[in-house]
């Protein structure tokens, strides 16, 4: 185990958790936005006016990409690479930059496949009755509340990471 940590290397154990971090977000988000996008589209067949509302709710399940893509950023910043080149990591700082991304890479993959359920539950609603579906953007924004704390957990864990 320990040869293979060694041939990997610190650098590349960072990479992998900086692009697992981004990659599961991206997929959570491409998947929960098609799912919402998809209980839209059988409202918006019927009644096109609430267009809007469905977009704002198929939004949410979106932003977690865009978190994974800050702590990748983050991330980069933090080995270096934005002020002249990327330093030489040991192991050890590889695997703690690797456990730096975990909160996001799971927090955001799996809270943007919950949000979307709750999302497209929520198009329901703005089919039924469609003067509450501020309801249902509030229902959908309570799940965005723990991808917020899986955000500032990598951050902060990149913080002091070396």
């Amino acid at each position: 185990m320990v040869a293979f940590f060694e041939s990997f290397g610190g650098l590349g154990l960072a990479f992998l958790g900086l692009s697992l971090t981004v990659a599961l977000c991206c997929i959570g988000s491409a998947k929960g936005t098609g799912m919402v996008g998809e209980a839209a589209a059988g409202l918006l067949c019927e009644a096109p006016e609430h267009f809007s509302k469905c977009l704002i709710l198929q939004v949410l399940p979106g932003t977690q990409g865009l978190y994974g893509l800050v702590v990748w950023f983050f991330g980069l910043f933090t080995m270096g690479a934005f002020s002249g080149g990327i330093q030489t990591l040991n192991v050890t700082q590889g695997l703690t930059i690797f456990a730096a991304c975990i909160p996001m890479a799971l927090g955001g993959w799996m809270s943007a496949l919950f949000q979307a359920r709750v999302a497209a539950a929520s198009v329901n609603v703005v089919a039924k009755k469609p003067d509450d579906s501020s309801k249902g953007i509030i229902l959908a924004g309570v799940v965005e509340f723990y991808a917020i704390l899986s955000l500032l957990a990598s951050i902060l864990l990149l913080m002091n990471s070396l």
